[in-house]
């Protein structure tokens, strides 16, 4: 099966396959959410079977929109199939641009539309096991200093987010 992504090629949006936008280092579009329940941010650690970067930990959910699909529907989407979550309302915080090597010769060049979702400390969270190994909260101070001190065992999308864009993402938790 083909995944195609919403992606730039000469200058014109169309729809591609995933895995040559990676390898082409195309610009496309992304979702990408941050949950958290006070000071705590919900991480996943991705699936070892994950086609880049597996095995890291990064923020509750990435992933690319459908061709014609909002964006806040596709967070939304993506909370529930990724890592069972429902009922979060998830709030827009900043689009932002990165590019980055994610390993295997593959390259992430995303535009992305980042959400946050308030939490309860106790939100039932199912993940699925293709996708997510295994889950943890952090407090924020903690995950800054983590990502300092073992960069490595984290996407690079994370500490691109946490390093340039932290005051959008986190504004209203305070």
């Amino acid at each position: 099966m083909t995944s195609l992504v919403p992606a730039w090629r000469n200058g014109r949006l169309c729809a591609l396959d995933k895995m040559e936008v990676h390898r082409l280092g195309l610009r496309h579009k992304a979702v990408s959410v941050f949950v958290t329940a006070g000071q705590d941010v919900l991480l996943q650690r991705r699936a070892l079977a994950k086609y880049h970067t597996p095995g890291l930990w990064t923020n509750a959910c990435c992933t690319h929109p459908g061709w014609d699909e909002a964006a806040a529907a596709c967070a939304q989407r993506r909370l529930r199939e990724e890592m069972g979550i429902t009922g979060l309302a998830p709030v827009f915080c900043d689009r932002v641009e990165y590019r980055a090597d994610v390993g295997g010769g593959l390259t992430e060049h995303e535009v992305v539309d980042i959400f946050r979702a308030e939490a309860a400390a106790d939100l039932v969270v199912a993940p699925d096991p293709a996708e997510v190994m295994d889950w943890r909260w952090m407090p924020l101070d903690a995950l800054l200093a983590a990502l300092r001190d073992r960069s490595g065992q984290f996407t690079p999308w994370l500490k691109i987010y946490l390093d340039r864009h932290r005051d959008s993402i986190f504004a209203a938790t305070a």
